[in-house]
């Protein structure tokens, strides 16, 4: 039943996310797109970005439009696929939330230890990795474009890019860099 693989399928992806909503990208991209096919890679990129730029926590917001598109890719209604949304987040937070309570006493207590340092230490490496994958997701021909088959879109592309992380590092404000990026995007494409 459809349901039920999408409570287990976001309940072991929040299980094993480390390092927030970039992190979980790469995590949902696999069971969403490649195994269970509920996305295609364009949705898929299209829905990164819409969430990116409506309130809420990435992660959270991907699982919700990946449960719902499930269920009403399976033949249900939209009612439905409403369920399919709520189970996806609900089950995506379960175990993190879960585990953020325990972990928060142990740290409490045993934060001076050289095994939770070292743990720690370890979990960045993690991190950085998961978040290294979810661009490696992201950065692909429907969202950059190709030489072959929209070379305009790929220089566009990359342009921006560039200019989006000079101005990062520069220290812009992230929402302003958002807006231009999306105004600019919308220009030159509807142009």
């Amino acid at each position: 039943m459809i349901f039920w693989r999408i409570f287990i399928i976001f309940l072991k992806i929040g299980a094993f996310n480390f390092g927030g909503g970039y992190a979980m990208i790469a995590l949902i991209h696999n069971e969403v797109v490649e195994r269970q096919g509920w996305l295609t890679q364009q949705e898929f990129i299209d829905v990164v970005a819409i969430s990116q730029a409506t309130p809420g926590p990435l992660g959270i917001n991907v699982a919700t439009y990946a449960g719902y598109t499930a269920v009403t890719n399976a033949g249900y209604a939209p009612a439905m696929g409403i369920l399919g949304a709520v189970l996806a987040s609900f089950s995506v937070v379960l175990i993190p939330m879960l585990l953020m309570v325990l972990v928060s006493k142990l740290l409490q207590r045993h934060s001076h230890s050289p095994i939770v340092k070292t743990v720690l230490r370890v979990l960045r490496l993690v991190v950085v990795g998961l978040i290294a994958s979810a661009a490696l997701v992201l950065v692909s021909p429907e969202n950059f474009g190709s030489y072959q088959n929209a070379p305009m879109q790929l220089v566009v592309s990359v342009i921006i890019f560039v200019v989006v992380f000079v101005a990062a590092r520069k220290r812009v404000n992230p929402i302003t860099l958002l807006g231009l990026s999306g105004l600019t995007g919308l220009l030159i494409y509807i142009w």
